[in-house]
């Protein structure tokens, strides 16, 4: 990929401003993908050829892996309570993120108000001010330099592919098993009762160029050997890889969250798809606003404290700056 900038199609412009959730890829040191849903709010920046979003010190995996390896993808996969309801277009963007560790005070006063359109109104007062002060204060910026845009006329990614930016590469090589072997590691009908009720589904894997790849997937049945999905022709790349898998449901105002996450082996044989899930983990917020926002404040004021206390927040510093473990 080259650092030249983006004309950027106005479907995916308009997906980037006005999506409620999207689904964000980066990859594991083994070679393997994760995928997981945000609420960007909007943040796209035409000129500078860039969309951001946000995150927690909570979670600092997440910021770690990117860190180590800033390839991202951003899938805007749902028009589904947002403001871009015009096209149905499947929207693949893929960059290289910075993060923003330490935002400024004009930017955390700016991501408030573009927050509201979206999260609705933020609560004010004095105890809501004390609850949600490392929810608002805290937050972390992830910008991404867009490098490939791609757009399919359908969210479920059927129809020719328009890419803006290189050229898509040739389907990466398959990958060597792990040691631990390839079969599912957890129960495969348990999963398939878990995102029975989460209508979106998506797939991640890191690509020839050495970017994440996001693709929308159903899941057509399933047994002891796994899921057995279903997409586009062609677009999944045969053989066997890591791979992550996403499936989440969310209402207006992303009230009453569910997502259920997993890493496990792809294996594309002959145009079939069967993915082995090896971890699961999950979660599921209650359809009240005002209990949401309770949780999200508490969760924000532990995880930085936890953040802290145990060295996360000075080790992923360090790795802002450049230096690693042992340097």
């Amino acid at each position: 990929m080259t650092d030249t900038h983006l004309t950027w199609p106005d479907t995916a412009y308009e997906a980037f401003t006005g999506d409620l959730t999207v689904a964000v890829a980066y990859l594991t040191p083994a070679g393997g993908a994760v995928v997981t849903s945000v609420s960007p709010v909007g943040l796209a920046d035409r000129a500078a050829n860039q969309v951001s979003f946000t995150t927690s010190l909570g979670f600092p995996k997440k910021l770690e892996r990117i860190l180590n390896n800033p390839r991202v993808a951003l899938a805007y996969h749902t028009r589904t309570h947002g403001f871009a309801a015009a096209h149905s277009h499947y929207v693949l963007a893929q960059g290289k993120a910075s993060v923003d560790l330490q935002p400024s005070a004009q930017r955390l006063a700016e991501l408030m108000d573009a927050t509201e359109p979206f999260l609705g109104e933020t609560k004010h007062g004095r105890v809501w001010d004390w609850l949600l002060r490392e929810y608002h204060q805290e937050r972390v910026f992830v910008d991404v330099g867009l490098e490939r845009i791609t757009t399919w006329p359908h969210l479920s990614a059927h129809g020719p592919a328009a890419v803006t930016g290189p050229s898509w590469p040739r389907h990466p090589a398959g990958q060597r098993p792990p040691k631990n072997g390839t079969a599912p590691r957890i129960p495969v009908s348990q999963l398939a009762r878990r995102i029975a009720a989460l209508p979106h589904r998506l797939l991640a894997y890191e690509g020839a160029d050495g970017s994440p790849v996001i693709l929308p997937v159903t899941v057509t049945g399933h047994d002891e050997s796994g899921l057995r999905l279903g997409a586009p022709p062609e677009l999944l790349p045969p053989g066997g890889r890591r791979a992550g898998f996403l499936a989440h449901a969310f209402r207006p105002q992303c009230v009453g969250v569910s997502m259920r996450t997993a890493t496990g082996w792809l294996t594309v044989d002959d145009g079939e798809a069967l993915y082995a899930p090896h971890t699961s983990v999950g979660m599921a917020a209650p359809p009240s606003r005002t209990v949401m926002t309770v949780a999200n404040g508490l969760l924000a004021k532990h995880g930085l404290r936890r953040a802290r206390r145990n060295g996360t927040t000075a080790h992923l510093h360090s790795l802002a700056a450049g230096v690693r473990p042992g340097a």
